[in-house]
């Protein structure tokens, strides 16, 4: 049997074939099953009442006082039928209510663990993402198109420039925390949209990431330290007892050594390329 590749993340619902087990819950409010498969089919899914072998991704919702076929460890005939097809080899799906919710509205959702218990252990559906409330899928870096001469009246070659240096900025970022073993991450779908986040043990850094390139060094970095503070302010109302870093991540080190004094004074952690010192 064909094997399907998973990297940890259903990317879409497009072209997903869908089935459910139990009540989903998505933004705290239940939604009956046939606005489930109405919203699904809306992103491109279909939808099958039973479990079978052409399902390729099922959600996973709340299954108390529902009937399950293997009660010790709290599992539907779904999940059991989930498990076996990734034991043959065919990977098949699972989110749960949360990553529905952002599949529905067009964002990546962590695809589910079934773990085996240890005997006498309480059984685990686990999700491998931890932070999920702030954090969303891997981020990458974006490929940057040339604009032509003749598209647009005003010349664009200055905010092509801009745009990639930003994208080669983020790259760097990523390769350098990987090499730390740290993943960043998008913005996850109820969060303010930051450049790029991570977590170090308890602590989310969310970044502002500012090209220095084509434009004025000053006008990047107040702008850059405003949607920064921004951001961590948003978190820290939001989600009380987390700690939230805020990072303004630069292209180069900027000319003005000021910036260095202000961002501390602020809170915020000033880094650049392409060393990144501070994190």
């Amino acid at each position: 049997m064909a094997r399907r590749a998973c990297d940890g993340w259903v990317r879409s619902l497009k072209a997903e074939t869908l089935c459910f087990t139990g009540k989903v819950v998505v933004d705290d409010k239940w939604l009956v099953r046939s606005e489930c498969v109405r919203r699904a089919v809306r992103r491109g899914a279909t939808s099958k009442t039973d479990f079978s072998g052409a399902i390729s991704l099922v959600v996973h919702g709340d299954l108390t006082g529902k009937q399950v076929s293997d009660s010790r460890r709290d599992y539907s005939d779904t999940l059991v039928g989930t498990e076996s097809e990734r034991a043959s080899g065919r990977h098949v799906h699972v989110v749960d209510g949360a990553g529905f919710g952002d599949l529905i509205h067009g964002f990546p959702a962590p695809c589910l663990e079934l773990r085996r218990p240890p005997r006498g252990s309480a059984p685990e559906v686990v999700s491998p993402q931890a932070n999920r409330d702030v954090l969303g899928a891997p981020l990458q870096v974006r490929k940057v198109g040339r604009h032509g001469i003749r598209e647009l009246a005003v010349d664009l070659s200055s905010l092509d420039e801009a745009t990639a240096a930003h994208e080669r900025t983020v790259g760097a970022l990523i390769k350098h925390l990987a090499r730390q073993k740290i993943e960043v991450h998008t913005y996850a779908r109820n969060s303010p949209k930051f450049d790029a986040g991570w977590a170090t043990g308890k602590e989310i850094f969310v970044a502002e990431v500012k090209s220095l390139t084509g434009t004025s060094q000053d006008q990047q970095i107040r702008l850059g330290i405003g949607q920064v503070l921004d951001y961590a302010h948003q978190l820290r109302s939001t989600l009380s007892g987390r700690s939230i870093q805020p990072v303004l991540v630069l292209e180069k080190k900027p000319t003005d050594n000021r910036w260095g004094s202000l961002a501390k004074a602020v809170g915020i952690n000033l880094i650049w390329a392409p060393e990144f010192r501070g994190i």
